[in-house]
């Protein structure tokens, strides 16, 4: 067993630029297959998504909902220890309001993204 610890912020800024903010069906399924493991879990708050492919799906309908300028943007940096990451983050039109805050719970297992947990914060009213 390693004791050296994965790059954590590394690891889940590349899944908010590569993944979850990539327009191309391509690069973001590439990117998937690098940074999730074989048989990976995503946790959002109404579905469980099993899966490289269905994750790289959900994330392009994201895109593709929400139009052409909505982007994920890292709040700080990524933290984590002992196979666990949290990284928060704000999303909304590119240069417009914040539409939504949040943040990705990850296992890390082997350096790479095992199950993913999307929490979102409650909107002010």
């Amino acid at each position: 067993m390693s004791t050296t610890e994965p790059d954590y912020d590394h690891l889940l800024h590349a899944n908010l630029a590569r993944v979850f903010n990539e327009r191309d069906d391509a690069k973001r399924a590439a990117a998937v297959g690098e940074l999730f493991v074989a048989d990976p879990v995503m946790y959002e708050p109404d579905n469980v998504v099993n899966g490289r492919a269905a994750i790289a799906a959900v994330a392009g309908q994201l895109l593709k909902q929400f139009g052409p300028t909505f982007r994920f943007t890292p709040a700080g940096p990524a933290v984590g220890h002992h196979g666990l990451a949290v990284l928060r983050w704000e999303a909304g039109p590119e240069g417009g309001p914040v539409a939504v805050t949040g943040s990705d719970a990850a296992q890390i297992v082997d350096g790479r993204i095992a199950r993913l947990w999307v929490l979102l914060n409650p909107m002010d009213v």
